[in-house]
């Protein structure tokens, strides 16, 4: 009996050893700030020092006097995710790209806490410290949402809005990626937090970007090593608190604005895009068959060329 007691201890004690060095390996630490700028920063990236400890990173590229379009990446995403519209548009226009807190080459200090407006206050401080008055307003994702936020919040400050497969309306939760439901509870969260997410994050952009030809060891890498930033799995994995879309807020925008959606979205519904064609006047619909959660990307030529034609159809007022 005592030797099978001591069996078990031992056997037990091994389990033990090896979960531990199992957690251990994958594990894995940040990544430093100059070692990312180096590597995904671009020639023309800019950086401002905002209120918060937040230090912004961006593009401004385009003619100086030509119309401005702000756009806003999604979630874990970065500006990155605009090259295609930055290239189809910043002949014509002034395209401004930013990364959001948490994203990106974004930097916060340790002290910073993720509020309910803080994504909207980085738009209208990077906006404004830039000196822009009025400006077309795009997001994708988590920041269409941001973006039909802020022209809710600030009417005087848009003069046209695009949505592309944007967030808001309220789900029980996001299809086609189990990172998701990791992030659904506590556990979850403090989990991938110390992790390798490389799993999980490639099979959550294959179900974002449909096309698996598109989702390459090279974007699964930015993907990966910009969540690794320091205090960026803290912002991504802090569930920020949400803005639920609402037709009677969304009623109040009165500017021109484009709704965008690949009808196989996997993460937000494609019927979220009806949703904000019908509460939002005098929107316009481009829904894309075949084509997933991100078609600036999976689509840019195609896209970007619908987009410029719409623009030209709707002057931007004031």
């Amino acid at each position: 009996m005592k030797m099978l007691l001591r069996g078990l201890a031992t056997a037990l004690l091994l389990i033990i050893v090896l979960a531990g060095a199992g957690w251990l390996l994958l594990q894995r630490p940040d990544i430093p700030y100059d070692t990312l700028e180096a590597k995904y920063g671009y020639a023309d990236s800019r950086y401002m020092d905002l209120p918060g400890g937040v230090r912004a990173h961006y593009r401004d590229v385009g003619p100086r006097d030509a119309p401005v379009i702000v756009l806003v990446h999604g979630f874990a995403a970065s500006t990155h995710a605009w090259d295609g519209w930055v290239k189809a548009l910043s002949d014509e226009y002034r395209v401004v790209v930013l990364d959001l807190p948490g994203h990106g080459l974004t930097r916060t200090d340790d002290a910073y806490v993720v509020q309910p407006d803080s994504f909207e206050n980085v738009v209208d401080q990077v906006t404004r410290g830039l000196g822009l008055t009025r400006f077309t307003l795009g997001g994708n994702s988590m920041g269409g949402e941001v973006a039909w936020t802020y022209a809710v919040d600030h009417p005087d400050r848009v003069s046209r809005l695009i949505l592309v497969d944007a967030a808001g309306w309220p789900t029980k939760g996001r299809g086609g990626a189990t990172i998701f439901k990791f992030m659904g509870n506590p556990v979850g969260r403090r989990v991938l937090k110390e992790i390798e997410i490389r799993p999980l994050m490639t099979q959550a952009l294959k179900a974002a970007y449909i096309d698996p030809k598109l989702v390459t060891p090279a974007l699964i890498d930015r993907y990966v090593d910009l969540a690794r930033a320091p205090g960026h799995r803290t912002v991504l994995l802090g569930q920020r608190p949400r803005r639920v879309a609402t037709a009677p807020d969304l009623s109040t925008i009165h500017v021109p604005t484009l709704v965008i959606f690949g009808q196989e979205d996997r993460l937000i519904p494609p019927a979220d895009g009806e949703k904000f064609h019908k509460a939002i006047p005098g929107a316009t619909l481009i829904l894309y068959p075949g084509v997933g959660h991100v078609p600036m990307e999976q689509i840019p030529d195609r896209s970007a060329a619908d987009l410029k034609a719409w623009l030209a159809a709707h002057p931007a007022k004031g």
